[in-house]
């Protein structure tokens, strides 16, 4: 699919919940490791669901990782001889990531980020619009709307909460099409009215 050299890249791989971003990350993974590459594997030790040190699928496909709790972190981690350094679930650290990925990138790494483009509020997540914007590659993955069937590009929040982040799977999130996702008040009333028949 991809033509990496020794040039430096950036590919992210984004989508709703349960769209396989994990997956995906994971099988590139393993691909560079078959090709004899020195690979890096990063996640956010905020995301433990269910593995603390390594990056899990929702189908329970693993692979090894060092879990950081920023970027300064994960800095003081890198190998300078890592030819590929892939990050699970990006939304969850800080901005200071994008320089760190920009010098990586310069210095000839091919870097893999993985992480939800929207949060449940349909809103860009965290550093994920400046990653998509800075991106050579791009691959957004749909789910299936856990509501009607559809192709989802969203997720939905299950359970009422505060704030932006909250660390959960199936008990919390489910996927939905733009037409089934609702974005909840504080009433569990949807915000966006559908408009009347007719308009």
């Amino acid at each position: 699919m991809y033509v990496h050299q020794r040039q430096g890249s950036l590919e992210v791989i984004c989508g709703p919940m349960f769209s396989g971003k994990s997956e995906e990350l994971i099988r590139r993974i393993k691909r560079a490791i078959i090709a004899r590459q020195r690979v890096q594997v990063f996640k956010p030790a905020l995301d433990d669901r269910y593995d603390v040190s390594a990056i899990a699928s929702h189908s329970q496909r693993k692979h090894d990782a060092i879990p950081v709790k920023d970027s300064e972190e994960l800095r003081r981690h890198l190998d300078p001889e890592a030819e590929v350094v892939a990050l699970d679930e990006v939304q969850f650290l800080d901005e200071g990531l994008l320089a760190v990925i920009d010098g990586l990138a310069a210095r000839g790494v091919r870097v893999i980020a993985a992480g939800l483009d929207q949060d449940s509020n349909g809103e860009p997540f965290g550093i994920m619009p400046i990653l998509l914007a800075k991106a050579e590659y791009i691959t957004k993955l749909q789910a299936i709307c856990m509501v009607c069937g559809a192709a989802a590009g969203r997720t939905q929040r299950l359970v009422h909460t505060g704030g932006q982040v909250l660390v959960g799977a199936a008990e919390a999130y489910e996927a939905r099409c733009r037409h089934c996702h609702e974005i909840p008040d504080g009433t569990g009333q949807r915000l966006l009215e559908e408009p009347a028949r007719g308009e």
